[in-house]
């Protein structure tokens, strides 16, 4: 079996310092390498991450994974541009690791990639989305309205309610994975909004 040689293994040159102010130009140029190699890698570590969602049903009428396919394909359906499907797809990524916060993860794995609106919509989707169902479980089904006035507002409600509520459907056609992934790495590509994206350009 061959071996997987990774970014920043014992086979790659390394950095020489012990503490980050000890680091030099050609340290960081060592280091900067690594990153702009293993940053490539993002959507497809995202994407596996993703494939977690796979047949964890968590009571629901579908699994998450087909949850976030039949999200992101009726937003695609519906003519949204690709970053707004990439969110719609991975707006319940964190599921797996934000049990008790997943729109802050998966907001915070999208944030360099998507517009201020459509990262706010999946920031706050949580909220939103209660509105559906809150009043079911002793919670307050209003508690959306705390962000009334914002000018995503109606987009996160729009969001909600014309694609995340309604992606419950045993018997709807949605589209593989596979359909999505192309577009997750033309979105991944490049951060538009990180600081660490002169990074990667240089």
């Amino acid at each position: 079996m061959a071996t997987i040689e990774h970014p920043g293994s014992e086979n790659h040159e390394r950095a020489k310092f012990s503490e980050m102010k000890q680091g030099t130009a050609e340290d960081w140029a060592i280091i900067g390498g690594e990153y702009r190699n293993f940053a490539k890698g993002v959507a497809d570590r995202v994407l596996d991450h993703l494939k977690l969602l796979d047949g964890d049903f968590g009571g629901f009428p579908v699994c998450r994974l087909e949850h976030s396919l039949q999200t992101a394909t009726r937003a695609y359906r519906d003519g949204r541009d690709e970053r707004y499907v990439v969110m719609a797809l991975l707006h319940d990524i964190g599921d797996t690791l934000g049990t008790y916060n997943h729109p802050d993860v998966a907001a915070a794995i999208i944030k360099p990639f998507v517009s201020e609106r459509d990262h706010w919509i999946c920031e706050k989707h949580g909220a939103f989305q209660g509105y559906f169902y809150f009043h079911h479980v002793g919670m307050n089904r209003d508690i959306r309205e705390q962000y009334r006035g914002n000018p995503h507002f109606e987009a996160c409600a729009e969001f909600c309610e014309k694609y995340d509520q309604a992606a419950f459907d045993a018997n709807y056609d949605s589209a593989p994975l596979e359909f999505f992934e192309p577009m997750v790495r033309r979105v991944m590509e490049k951060p538009i909004n990180s600081m660490y994206a002169k990074v990667v350009d240089d």
